[in-house]
Formats: structure tokens, sequence, C-alpha cells
């Protein structure tokens, strides 16, 4: 039987993983243009913390679900069928849709953080200051994200 916090640890690492697998989505499709650079650089820095949470698991000897891992891989596959409004070709509102699910997901591992954070006081196992700097990376990320959506946003919604 898994503890809650096995159970916590383990959804947010499907989460993680469908977020890696759609920031180098994200990066891919936007290599040639002027959001590249911020997507692949955001796509290395999710793949690191999702390592930084498997390093975590194990620390705190949690085992990896890995069927909760193929199911975040697999729900982010399943999200790409959704039409952009373009049938074979990269959509302006695609990127506006990647942003957008980016931040959702780098709010819910600022939220992780955040909670082993203040658990660490009863967990010797847990670094507090590795904690917060990972959550103080994941609020650079927001602000990065947002910065980025504001900009696509007029591109997308405004574009003739």
């Amino acid at each position: 039987m898994s503890t809650l916090l096995e159970i916590y640890l383990n959804d947010h690492l499907a989460g993680a993983t469908a977020g890696r697998e759609l920031a180098r989505r994200a990066a891919a499709g936007n290599r040639n243009s002027a959001y590249g650079p911020f997507l692949e650089r955001l796509a290395m820095q999710i793949q690191q913390d999702r390592q930084s949470l498997i390093d975590l698991m194990g620390v705190l000897e949690v085992d990896v679900d890995h069927l909760k891992v193929i199911g975040g891989w697999t729900a982010e596959k399943i999200g790409r069928l959704k039409r952009n409004g373009r049938w074979l070709s990269y959509s302006p509102l695609s990127r506006v849709v990647e942003l957008e699910a980016l931040t959702l997901g780098v709010r819910g591992k600022l939220a992780l953080w955040n909670a082993l954070e203040e658990i660490a006081p009863d967990e010797p196992r847990l670094e507090a200051g590795s904690l917060k700097k990972l959550a103080s990376r994941a609020e650079a990320q927001l602000t990065e994200l947002a910065e980025h959506r504001s900009r696509a946003i007029p591109e997308a919604l405004l574009h003739r």
C-alpha cells in the first residue's frame, strides 16, 4: 500500500513527464522563431527538474509508479490531436496553448516544491535549501512564460 506522499510524488512525476514532452514539442515547433531559445532552455530546465524529483523520490525511498509515468506521457501525446486552426503546419494558436499549458505545469511544480519545503522540518531527508532553489527557478520560469505568452497572444489572435 502506498503512502499519501508516495502517491503525491508519483502524481507530480506523471505531470512532470507530460510537461517534459510538451516542452520538447514546443521547443521543436518554435526552433526557427524568436521563441525558440527560451523554449529550448525551458525544456532543458523541465527535464532537470523532473530528474530532481526522481532523485528526491530515491532519497525518500519512493518507488516510481511506471503506469502513472506512462499515463503522463500518453496524455501529452493525446493532447496533440486538438485542432489549432491548421491541419498540417504549426499554428500561432498552438504556441499560445502550449505556453498556457506549460504555465499550468510549472505552477503545479512550484506547488510541489513549496509543499515539500513545508514538510522539510519534519522530514530530515528533505533539504529545504535545495527545495527553495527549485521553487525560485519555477518562479523565474513562470515570469518568462508570462512574458512570452503576452507576446504570443496578439500574434495568434489578431493574426490575419
